[in-house]
């Protein structure tokens, strides 16, 4: 069995490469530069010294109209070998109305292994310091930190501990508030109510390919 470590490396591996997957909203080049961090660069090298409550003295507000796909729980195998570990990916995925991918969340899990993952994609264009702020109907919140950003997107992700699985699998929905490059605070909220039967039931389909094997898309966008 894969350490703990590893997995982490692992989980971060494929949800990068999914990053390259999905298409994100827009062409502000200028934001990109502006707010883009290069793997492995923390994000509070951005814009330091902004705090919580300056950026909630500017309101909060939500996004612009997000269009919800249906829960899906994708499997993939990183080998053909029979008894090779599969690698699971309960996703939802949020367009405008132009078809552009603006948001999605995975909880990502190895079969057999320790605790997976909650990971969630946005465009580049967003105030990285502040985090993404995670609530379950009117439960206390998560942060949940920024870890990578790639030229077409930032990835968030946080462990997903059994607790977390089992209040997602018996939510009704689930609030994403995030800062944008002007520090406002936009959010959206998406349905829980089908997670619980996604994630328990069988999946959708199963690859033999895994997510680090696709080929990328070139996007990019702010998010306002």
């Amino acid at each position: 069995m894969k350490s703990l470590a590893l997995w982490r490396i692992e989980c971060l591996r494929v949800a990068a490469a999914a990053v390259l997957a999905t298409s994100v909203a827009g062409s502000a080049i200028a934001a990109e530069e502006k707010q883009a961090v290069p793997p492995g660069v923390a994000e509070a090298e951005v814009a330091p010294g902004i705090t919580e409550a300056e950026v909630a003295s500017r309101g909060l507000r939500p996004m612009r109209e997000v269009i919800y796909s249906q829960w899906q729980k994708l499997c993939f195998k990183e080998s053909q070998d029979v008894d090779a570990k599969m690698l699971c990916r309960t996703t939802i995925s949020g367009r405008w109305d132009t078809g552009q991918v603006v948001l999605k969340v995975d909880l990502i899990e190895s079969e057999g292994g320790p605790a997976g993952r909650v990971q969630i994609f946005v465009p580049n264009g967003l105030y990285l310091q502040a985090g993404i702020k995670v609530t379950i109907d009117e439960q206390t919140p998560l942060q949940v930190p920024y870890v990578v950003c790639l030229s077409n997107g930032c990835l968030a992700g946080i462990v997903a501990e059994p607790d977390l699985v089992s209040r997602l699998e018996s939510g009704r929905s689930l609030r994403l508030e995030l800062v944008n490059a002007n520090m406002i605070g936009i959010y959206s909220s998406l349905p829980l109510e089908e997670f619980g039967n996604v994630h328990r039931g069988e999946p959708a389909q199963i690859l033999e390919q895994s997510l680090h094997e696709q080929e990328p898309n070139d996007a990019g966008g702010e998010m306002r």
